[in-house]
């Protein structure tokens, strides 16, 4: 048996928009962001998914919630409350990073307080075991950000993270783990 995992993106937020580094912050969708989440919730209605998996940040949370509603009879309260949110799909903690605009960061010398790209591929790798354990034989819709979801495709694929293309927002990428 194996886990179908739908590796989702959130959708875009105020802070993508306004090119400033979100790192792990909450973050707010934008109309558009939210029409993205609701579309691809849309798209992805007619497929089979065992259980619906977000980030603990509320723009993976918000953009799961519109992914799981059409599922769920079109509640987001039950959809809200069928989510099971973890802290290992965070985005990366960008430490001082957080809040700055990041044209800003270009020629920035990383500080000690920006979580380590070892570190967060040792989150992506406990993320992808807790999905192989707890869904096995299921198929997951899991709602994360750009780069923890590059981590998390660098752990399955064996590839550094700079070999794995960006995801755009609202993107899936499928990993049968």
């Amino acid at each position: 048996m194996a886990c179908k995992l739908l590796l989702i993106r959130h959708g875009e937020t105020v802070d993508n928009v306004n090119r400033i580094m979100q790192g792990q912050t909450p973050g707010r969708l934008t109309p558009n962001g939210v029409l993205q989440a609701r579309q691809l919730g849309s798209r992805l209605k007619g497929e089979l998914i065992d259980a619906f998996v977000s980030s603990d940040l509320k723009r993976a949370v918000d953009t799961c919630v519109e992914i799981a509603a059409p599922h769920l009879g079109g509640s987001r309260d039950e959809a809200l409350a069928a989510i099971f949110q973890t802290p290992l799909l965070r985005e990366r903690d960008w430490g001082s990073f957080t809040g700055r605009f990041i044209p800003d960061l270009k020629d920035a010398k990383w500080t000690d307080d920006i979580e380590t790209t070892d570190a967060m591929l040792r989150r992506a790798a406990e993320f992808i075991g807790l999905m192989r354990r707890r869904y096995d034989g299921k198929t997951v819709a899991a709602v994360g950000h750009g780069i923890i979801n590059k981590a998390v495709q660098s752990v399955f694929f064996e590839k550094p993270m700079h070999d794995i293309q960006r995801m755009e927002n609202a993107e899936v990428r499928v990993l049968v783990l």
